[in-house]
């Protein structure tokens, strides 16, 4: 914990593991991962767990994994005392309840700038569109899809669209840095 920043970060796919490990990088680890729960997985249909809680889990971060985000779930999180809440590709909604429980609210990492490309989808909306001039969007979430107070931005300029995997890496990348800079404001 840089700075004796205390967070929770909420995540669940390989998008938010790169967040994590440019946040690492910086400094900054989180005292709780909360990710989905574990789900088949394969022919043999194999509980798997996601790739954040694969990185809490090599990390020796404490993993939390709630089928929902409920009044029980709300009290295990209100029993700590927390500075930031920070969600990238985590997969669910989270309630206002929820949202509001750091001192600092909860920060979003989305791979557009919005308000363009909302949604759970906005690398693939960006590359269908032939959007070169795209970018990532930190903001201060509420409790609508991709919405509050954008906190900072950063535009990126793409000449030759990459595979999907290496222009999700570099997108994650970027929200990763811009979020460490963000972070100590």
């Amino acid at each position: 914990m840089k700075n004796n920043i205390k967070f929770a970060f909420f995540g669940s796919s390989r998008f938010s593991v790169i967040i994590l490990d440019e946040l690492e990088r910086a400094g900054y680890t989180p005292a709780c991962i909360i990710t989905t729960p574990d789900k088949p997985k394969g022919r043999k249909l194999v509980m798997t767990p996601t790739p954040v809680k694969d990185w809490a889990i090599a990390k020796n971060v404490r993993v939390l994994d709630p089928a929902k985000l409920d009044a029980d779930f709300v009290k295990i999180l209100n029993s700590e005392s927390w500075d930031l809440f920070i969600v990238a590709s985590y997969g669910k909604i989270i309630p206002a309840g929820i949202i509001d429980i750091p001192k600092h609210k909860t920060l979003n990492v989305h791979p557009s700038l919005l308000p363009k490309y909302r949604g759970a989808s906005p690398l693939q909306s960006a590359m269908l569109d032939d959007a070169k001039q795209t970018g990532v969007t930190i903001m201060s979430i509420d409790e609508k899809m991709d919405h509050g107070p954008i906190v900072a931005q950063e535009h990126v300029t793409i000449s030759e669209w990459p595979i999907y995997e290496d222009f999700e890496e570099m997108m994650a990348k970027k929200g990763g840095a811009l979020l460490a800079k963000v972070i100590p404001e």
